[in-house]
């Protein structure tokens, strides 16, 4: 009963939640004027910002989900694997050669392709010297490409000129400021391709929890499931990073506390974790357009601020449980 009153309470939460926070503005609460060239403007921003947040918030969560499972650790979140790394060097890139100029795709295909590219790499330098998709291979090979984007983000950056370092700067803060709704409708399209995929492979995530060698004997085939999970959690990130920027710790945060909740079945976990974390997206968008009013603070900011005691936390925990022997 509490699993199904929980998704039920998300369920009639997420529209009543989603509608509030379009009138919600840095003077606070308040409905636009309809009737004005300039009110009907701030409403449109407010809603693209509003679905930006909320499916971006569920796309990191999804990501978080399949991550915890084929790791089988639940300090994983999206970023583990480099893939935030190499999406914002793309976008960096773009931003450095001037051809984020060209079109309002451009930025975010740019992060996309880069993501993309990253796993890529990361996958298959774990898979040199190893017959076997290697959980602890991924996490190595992932922290090492992560540190060498890392390292060629901060030379781009030293590099750039100044009108364009303000515009790398805030997208790595993480901002849903969306001027567009063509980049918004793709990103929001890949991110539901990737829940429904995440979704239909959730009785295979349910083994893979219990090892990959029990997994395989109860028939899930580890080798085509990694892969398919790993590709999915990457559509996700990079589908939300290319558009929101780096925004961290939600595929923690959320995933973490819906498995305490409502336990480790990903057929419930799933979804659960996606109107949750759209949820806590918006909220933290929402408090850093308020709390500082009139000056705002990037949702990166805000969800970063509460990820980082949350991540300790949870690793003072997993250490007094012996986790970390």
């Amino acid at each position: 009963m509490r699993k199904n009153n929980l998704v039920w309470f998300l369920l009639i939460l997420t529209p009543l939640w989603l509608v509030f926070s379009i009138f919600i503005g840095q003077s606070g609460f308040g409905i636009p004027d309809w009737n004005t060239t300039t009110g009907r403007a701030i409403l449109l921003l407010r809603l693209n910002r509003t679905i930006a947040g909320f499916m971006v918030g569920a796309g990191l969560s999804c990501s978080g989900v399949v991550l915890q499972a084929l790791l089988r650790n639940p300090l994983a979140d999206p970023y583990i694997l480099g893939v935030s790394s190499g999406a914002a060097l793309g976008a960096a890139l773009a931003i450095f050669t001037g051809v984020s100029a060209a079109g309002f795709l451009i930025l975010p295909m740019s992060a996309f392709i880069a993501g993309v590219a990253t796993l890529t790499i990361v996958y298959f330098i774990a898979r040199q010297g190893s017959s076997a998709d290697s959980v602890y291979g991924l996490l190595l090979s992932g922290v090492i490409v992560s540190s060498i984007c890392a390292s060629l983000l901060m030379l781009i950056i030293s590099l750039v000129p100044v009108e364009g370092l303000h515009s790398i700067t805030w997208w790595m803060l993480g901002n849903l400021q969306i001027l567009s709704f063509q980049p918004l409708l793709i990103s929001s399209a890949l991110i539901a391709l990737s829940f429904v995929g995440i979704w239909l492979i959730a009785r295979q995530l349910n083994a893979l929890t219990l090892g990959h060698e029990m997994a395989h004997h109860l028939g899930v085939r580890t080798g085509v499931m990694v892969k398919t999970g790993l590709a999915l959690a990457t559509l996700a990130t990079a589908a939300s990073v290319g558009i929101a920027g780096l925004i961290g710790f939600v595929g923690l945060i959320v995933p973490h506390m819906m498995r305490n909740i409502i336990g480790p079945d990903h057929r419930e976990l799933v979804p659960a974790s996606a109107l949750a974390g759209g949820l806590f997206l918006t909220l933290c968008d929402s408090i850093g357009r308020i709390i500082f009013a009139p000056v705002e603070i990037p949702v990166g900011v805000i969800t970063a601020l509460i990820g980082g005691p949350f991540f300790l936390i949870l690793l003072r925990k997993r250490r007094k449980s012996g986790w970390m022997e």
